[in-house]
């Protein structure tokens, strides 16, 4: 399911944002990204997130802007003077009056200039934590709206699909006379006589073949249980992908079976309503 999410705040002296999002996806593929400061800090990161995350294409980004008093360098003042000194002596005694800039030689030599490394304190650490589970949980409230709105979409469109399947009932209940008129009318176009005895057996057989009966029961099964399943606290995405199959698999076969204009007709607009469910299910975990 996709979801966004987000926090600022200020951590030490550093103006920090933490963004969460995801995409869908099959399998959960999640990559945080960190400053070098909290780079240590990426397993307890992940693991955080992963309790939340379940799938998809996520990601956890923590930006920080330095503060201006900040240091990042230092300069060995004792040996840049050594270096200079004895540099002057030398350039002195080889080649009196000789314009160098010295200072750029010192400062190429070895160990004149350090990088401080900065080291992570506790108090920092539960700062940016509190950050981090603050957009993690803007992402969940942002998920649960979705999933509020994408509940109501999906019962709405299972409902619809068992309204055509009344319509459907509905042009049942004459279907086996209109089948039998037409049948009676070919004959009469061909001008051929038939024993009425046989003529009822073989409609009877017919019939039997294009009965739709058990069809109408399993996807009104199906219905009911796909719409039970949206309203339990697991994980249902799977398990409603699989209902979903199951009902146009009964559509199918009752399309195919009713060999009826008007009932094949309304096949077609549960056709359309069960693809748009397929669709929005792809977005529940």
């Amino acid at each position: 399911m996709t979801g966004f999410g987000r926090a600022e705040g200020v951590v030490k002296d550093r103006k920090v944002t933490v963004e969460v999002r995801s995409l869908n996806s099959k399998q959960l593929d999640l990559l945080v990204k960190l400053p070098a400061v909290y780079r240590e800090k990426e397993a307890e990161v992940r693991q955080l997130a992963g309790e939340l995350m379940v799938r998809g294409k996520a990601e956890v980004i923590v930006h920080h802007e330095q503060g201006s008093d900040t240091r990042r360098t230092t300069f060995d003042r004792e040996l840049v003077q050594a270096y200079y000194t004895e540099l002057r002596e030398i350039a002195e005694a080889v080649a009196p009056g000789t314009d160098t800039d010295l200072l750029a030689q010192v400062l190429r030599m070895p160990d004149v200039m350090t990088t401080r490394t900065e080291v992570l304190e506790g108090a920092e650490w539960e700062a940016l934590l509190a950050l981090v589970r603050q957009a993690l949980a803007a992402y969940d409230g942002f998920r649960l709206n979705e999933g509020a709105r994408l509940l109501d979409e999906l019962v709405g469109r299972v409902k619809r699909i068992e309204q055509l399947l009344l319509e459907a009932e509905s042009m049942d209940t004459d279907r086996s006379d209109r089948t039998r008129e037409r049948l009676r009318a070919k004959l009469a176009d061909l001008q051929v006589n038939v024993d009425q005895d046989r003529f009822e057996q073989e409609l009877v057989y017919y019939l039997e073949k294009l009965d739709i009966t058990e069809e109408k029961v399993r996807l009104r099964a199906h219905c009911t249980y796909f719409q039970e399943t949206m309203a339990g606290d697991e994980q249902q995405g799977r398990k409603l992908n699989f209902i979903a199959q199951e009902m146009g698999r009964e559509i199918n076969t009752l399309g195919s079976k009713a060999n009826d204009a008007a009932i094949q007709r309304v096949v077609v607009l549960m056709k359309d309503e069960l693809e748009k469910v397929k669709e929005q299910v792809l977005n529940v975990l």
